[in-house]
Formats: structure tokens, C-alpha cells, sequence
């Protein structure tokens, strides 16, 4: 690697290649944004993916300087430098070398960007943002930049109208966020506002209402009063992100600075005071206790009512089914019998089971008209016959047969 950024430097030294110079005026403690695109190297981008490499570094080094980043933008086709110069840096001239490629063609050509540092008094307040619907590509542009200003200038912050401007800005995901789920949602981009004029009396109180949200990581849910002033203009915030701080010194006392090894004890302190540990107010948690006992005790003494008293009538229902088959139940040894009684001329129905052995009157199985070995019945009692019929009047049976016969 560091073999062929040596070969990038030297081959527009050794070819001949023309050098280009810029100068761009930048100031302390504000972002500055260069896009680099082929005209600037007289080239006409030809519809190709990645028809052009750009290599940024410190002239005369390897890399950039800490406070300067480069991205390549495929959505742009074109590369990005952007950062924020500390106070250090005022005054001075920071030369950064640009190496181009044309992949087509393999033409290789050199730009060198003056960074003319300016002193500038810092921003004492700044305001902290991130934008969830947005990369950090989109916040390149100029206009909508503006769009964000004026947000702050004419409806939360006029007293920053003088001097508003980016501190800060860079892509949520190199800060340490997730990337999103699906690739076609944005990544999120951290935007801080710098001023040193004093917070309105609005900010402070959209401060306190976002507050309570500070403990939470990130809250995309959240709305707050001032959300559809910022959804006009096309930026979805982060309100869990929100924060209003105060910068004494130098800017790199912000926080997602790249340079975080230039910031100073004491120079970051929020806007905002801790309370008392009295002031703080206690929670009971006996009644949510209670509760959460109560509740499952009464579902589980209901659930317990209602299985014992279907318990009770299924037990009902059985027993009396039980003793209903055990009336009809008739033994099968029990042989039933119809019988004349010659006294009080009536007809009984007798049990050959029940009727002791010496009673004259016990019928044997052969009175009756059970055919243990019957063709077509077996093991069954038949219908008994009718007993006869009683015969009325003073005449005898006998006699009558008598009669009958000596008329034969």
C-alpha cells in the first residue's frame, strides 16, 4: 500500500503532468466543503461507474491532516473533502495534494487546494442534531444547508441570524451508529449549528422537553412540538440526539470531533443542572406489586370456581345415569312367570327365583314357556300364553264333556 501511494505521488512528477492550484478561504471553527469532480481536471464524466479515482493527502505526507476527511459519493460520482480547522490552524496555509485517474484512459493529473485559515472568534453555543432521513452526502449541498439555517434564524434562534454556521458535520455510521436494516434507507448524518449569541427562550424550552429522552439511545418515534417545522424543510430529527452545548474554548471540545485528542478538561460543559437527590422524586412500587399479584390470584380462583362447579353437576349427571341403568337392570337368572290365582281369580306375576322350594304354588321352569333348546330362539324367555278362561255359571267343564261324549 504505502508503495503505490509512493507511485501515485512521484508518477505526475516523473510523466510531466501539469499541476493545478486553488485556493479556498476557510475559517476557524466552521466546516468547509470542496466537491471534487472531473471538470475540475478538465475531464467529461462519460457515464462509466468509477471512471475516476481521486487520492487526497498533506502535500509532501501520506494522509490528511486530522481535522480533514475525504468521501467518494457513488450516488454523486464525485469525491467530498470537508472539515473543520481548529484554532491552531489560524493563519495558515494548509496545502492539500489531489491526485486524480482516469480509469478510461489512465490519464493521471494533479490539483494542489490552498486552505487559506482565517481567524474567527469560536461559536460559544452550539446545537447538537442528527438527521435520520439523510446521508452525510446530502448535507453537501448548499441549499439545503441554508434550509437548515433558516430554521434556526426566523422560527427557533433569531439572535443567531448574524452569525449561524456548521461547526461539525459527518456521516452517523463513522460516529459509532448501525447501519440501517435495508440499503435503502439513509444512514443518518450528525450536524452541529454554532453561534455566540446567547439561546433564545424557545430553545431552552424545546431543550427541556426533550430532556427526559437523553437516557435513550436513539428515539425515532418521538415527536415534539417543533416537529413539523423541521418536516417542511425535509429533515426528520433525532430528538434522543438533541442537545444544546457551550464551548469556552476551542471547537474541538464538541462532541463526534474527529480530532478528540486536541479537547481540553472543561472546555465541553452542557447546558443543563444536575437536581438534588432530594429533589428527585420516589417511586412505590407496592401497589404494582399488589397488583401484579392480585390480578393472576383473582383469574386463578375464578378458573378454579368454574372447573369445580362443572365437576360437581358431571358428577351429578353420572350418578343419576348410573342409578336409572341399575332400575332397568334386570337379572338374567330371574325367570318371570304368569300364574292364576283360583281364590280371588286374579292373575300374578311370579318369580321362579324368589318362591321358596316347599310353597305349593312355585312354578317350575316347565310351566313356563322358556325353551332353553328352541331352533330359532335360544336363551331367551318366549311370551307366555294367556291363561285360560274362566268359565261362568253353574256348569262344569266336566259335565260338558261328559255330555259331548255321549252324543258321540
Amino acid at each position: 500500500m504505502k508503495t503505490l501511494a509512493l507511485a501515485l505521488v512521484l508518477l505526475p512528477l516523473c510523466c510531466g503532468t501539469e499541476t493545478i492550484y486553488i485556493t479556498d478561504d476557510v475559517s476557524v471553527s466552521e466546516l468547509f466543503s470542496l466537491r471534487i469532480e472531473p471538470r475540475m481536471f478538465n475531464w467529461t464524466y462519460e457515464g462509466l461507474s468509477e471512471q475516476f479515482h481521486y487520492r487526497s493527502s498533506l502535500e509532501g505526507y501520506p494522509d490528511l491532516p486530522s481535522w480533514t476527511r475525504y468521501m467518494y459519493s457513488k450516488e454523486y460520482h464525485s469525491g467530498f473533502l470537508y472539515g473543520t480547522p481548529p484554532t491552531r490552524t489560524a493563519d495558515t496555509r494548509v496545502p492539500i495534494e489531489i491526485i486524480a485517474l482516469n480509469r478510461m484512459s489512465y490519464e493521471t493529473k494533479r490539483l494542489v487546494l490552498i486552505l487559506a485559515v482565517h481567524r474567527k472568534q469560536p461559536a460559544k453555543h452550539a446545537i447538537q442534531m442528527k438527521i435520520d432521513n439523510l446521508n452525510w452526502v446530502h448535507m453537501m449541498d448548499p441549499g439545503r444547508i441554508e434550509n437548515l439555517k433558516n430554521i434556526f434564524r426566523n422560527e427557533l434562534w433569531p439572535e443567531s441570524r448574524a452569525d449561524l454556521h456548521i461547526i461539525f458535520m459527518d456521516s452517523a455510521v463513522r460516529l459509532g451508529a448501525r447501519m440501517p436494516l435495508r440499503p435503502q434507507q439513509r444512514e443518518g448524518v450528525v450536524v452541529h449549528l454554532g453561534s455566540r449569541a446567547d439561546f433564545s427562550g424557545r430553545m431552552l424550552d424545546l431543550q427541556e422537553e426533550v430532556k427526559p429522552l437523553y437516557k435513550i439511545a436513539s428515539c425515532t418515534y418521538k415527536r415534539t412540538s417543533v416537529q413539523t417545522t423541521f418536516e417542511n424543510s425535509g429533515f426528520k430529527l433525532d430528538w434522543c440526539a438533541f442537545r444544546l452545548t457551550t464551548a469556552d474554548d476551542d471547537i474541538t471540545a464538541l462532541p463526534h470531533h474527529p480530532n478528540e485528542s486536541l479537547r481540553h478538561a472543561g472546555s465541553h460543559v452542557e447546558k443543563w443542572d444536575a437536581p438534588l437527590k432530594s429533589e428527585i422524586p420516589e417511586r412505590n412500587y407496592s401497589d404494582e406489586v399488589a397488583i401484579s399479584f392480585a390480578i393472576p390470584g383473582m383469574i386463578f380462583a375464578l378458573l378454579i370456581c368454574a372447573l369445580t362447579i362443572i365437576l360437581c353437576f358431571q358428577h351429578e349427571k353420572l350418578m343419576h345415569k348410573s342409578s336409572r341403568n341399575e332400575y332397568n337392570m334386570v337379572p338374567s337368572n330371574v325367570q318371570m312367570v304368569y300364574s292364576q290365582d283360583d281364590t280371588h281369580s286374579t292373575i300374578k306375576l311370579k318369580s321362579l327365583r324368589d318362591a321358596p322350594l316347599d310353597d305349593p304354588q312355585r312354578l317350575s321352569p316347565s310351566d313356563s314357556y322358556y325353551r332353553e333348546a328352541s331352533p330359532h330362539i335360544s336363551n331367551l324367555y318366549m311370551r307366555p300364553k294367556p291363561p285360560p278362561y274362566k268359565l261362568t255359571g253353574n256348569s262344569s267343564p266336566t259335565m260338558n264333556r261328559g255330555a259331548t261324549d255321549n252324543e258321540i
